[in-house]
């Protein structure tokens, strides 16, 4: 019995879970609660929000399946993005408890080593689009470029390391997340998949 129950509680990575496209990604959410107005209690339950969007209209099977591609890579890296965006955040809050700069910079040394020793092998998994995606999903969580996030956090030559390195893949670090032009579609499946309705 107690196999069974670290058997179940084994984590798995995001890019290792078998995308199921006719199952939502995300869990919806429903929570409930209780407001007090003028002396009294009123219950309420309060739900994801659901987005109406015309049924997509392909005019052959090539954009139909260039959709149900774009849909996959969003629910297999969408995921590691929103990690992404935890690991910024507990690292910023840490590094304000620091004491001072050398302090920071050893928390960072061992930041980068956790990181690349967890996320390289990881990264590996993704496809080259995927990888790509990646990059404007990170943007679209934390609201700024990996390039900035890597140069705030390890420094410029490091940053510029890094893009040298995605250049070389033909990819960007510096690539901006556009929701309103060019990656209307991808937040159309974002927003659907957040709420659990891809």
């Amino acid at each position: 019995m107690a196999s069974a129950q670290v058997k179940n509680s084994i984590r798995v990575n995001p890019e290792d879970r078998i995308v199921d496209m006719d199952n939502p990604t995300f869990v919806p959410m429903v929570r409930m609660g209780k407001a007090f107005v003028d002396n009294d209690s009123i219950q309420y339950v309060e739900l994801n929000n659901v987005y109406v969007y015309p049924t997509p209209t392909f005019q052959n099977a090539k954009q139909r399946a260039a959709y149900n591609r774009l849909v996959y890579n969003v629910k297999k890296v969408l995921p590691i993005a929103k990690e992404v965006n935890k690991i910024i955040i507990e690292t910023y809050e840490y590094l304000e408890t620091l004491p001072n700069k050398k302090a920071k910079d050893e928390h960072m040394k061992l930041v980068e080593n956790s990181i690349k020793k967890e996320y390289t092998p990881r990264m590996k998994k993704l496809s080259y689009s995927q990888g790509k995606l990646l990059i404007k999903l990170i943007y679209r969580e934390c609201n700024s470029n990996s390039y900035n996030l890597i140069q705030a956090f390890l420094g410029p030559v490091k940053a510029g390391f890094y893009q040298a390195f995605a250049w070389c893949f033909g990819a960007s670090l510096k690539k901006d997340y556009d929701a309103q032009g060019v990656d209307r579609l991808t937040e159309r499946i974002v927003l659907q998949v957040e709420s659990g309705q891809l």
